[in-house]
């Protein structure tokens, strides 16, 4: 099964577009399990065992676990075995390197942390992607227009007449032999993310922003679902994670999730 596939699998049999991003801060963990032997860990499986059927993917974000020192990385592969084999996995790695580099990077994220996607920097060219690309049955999602304020530092410049973005979003089509190419992109962008759509057709979207961040959800969903209603993945990370840091954190994080979910869904055009 490829990428593409365990995706709708999952969004038709949870009727969701969520992905919750484990991006665990141990100083926001609930002070009840913060003198547990692995806190992160403990509250991560919390979080997957009280979400697991309101979610299409989790997303793990590896500088959180880098942070925690040599027990991060095995802490980011017991939450990544803590995973349902149905739902969508995306390791936020933010790769993007020449050569040998590359292609390490690509084995360590898809083989053996075993990741159904990842997220990559396409800045350097393709041949800095290639070993991503390569891996067939798994998804690459390229930084188009980030979330962030300071993405108009450099994505909106204009390149021949267009926005530095849309010939990214271009470029990467050409690499997309495979259909194995995705593509980040903002909710703070809600127009610029239609336009985005509207080149880049099917291809999966994986939207940061409609938490914390502030985007909108309706002119995100909108802008961002494909011609079935689906192909958008909207991450929410600390609005979901962080929604009580109380003994009841799961359950709150529960809630959230599903109102987030429902939201999503109202705005939805299901083909």
């Amino acid at each position: 099964m490829n990428f593409t596939e365990k995706l709708h699998n999952v969004i038709n049999k949870n009727q969701s577009l969520l992905c919750v991003g484990l991006d665990i801060a141990t100083d926001r963990l609930p002070r009840h399990i913060r003198d547990r032997e692995n806190p992160a860990l403990e509250f991560a499986r919390n979080i997957i065992e009280a979400t697991k059927d309101v979610v299409c993917a989790y997303k793990t974000n590896f500088a959180f676990y880098e942070a925690m020192g040599p027990v991060g990385w095995e802490t980011l592969r017991q939450v990544l075995e803590s995973i349902p084999e149905d739902i969508v996995t995306i390791g936020d790695a933010k790769r993007g390197d020449i050569g040998n580099t590359s292609e390490m990077y690509a084995r360590a994220i898809f083989e053996d942390f075993g990741f159904d996607a990842a997220t990559a920097a396409p800045f350097m060219g393709r041949d800095s992607v290639q070993p991503f690309l390569d891996r067939k049955h798994k998804c690459t999602f390229f930084l188009t227009l980030t979330s962030n304020p300071g993405s108009r530092d450099f994505l909106y410049l204009n390149v021949d007449s267009r926005p530095f973005y849309m010939r990214v979003a271009e470029t990467v089509m050409g690499w997309n032999e495979n259909g194995n190419c995705g593509f980040v992109v903002g909710a703070t962008h809600p127009e610029e993310l239609a336009g985005i759509r509207e080149t880049v057709g099917d291809a999966p979207i994986l939207i940061p922003g409609i938490g914390a961040q502030g985007g909108s959800v309706e002119a995100s969903v909108r802008a961002g679902c494909d011609s079935r209603g689906e192909g958008a993945i909207f991450n929410v990370s600390r609005g979901v994670l962080y929604a009580s840091d109380g003994e009841d954190f799961a359950a709150a994080a529960r809630n959230r999730a599903m109102e987030i979910r429902d939201e999503i869904n109202k705005y939805r055009k299901k083909g």
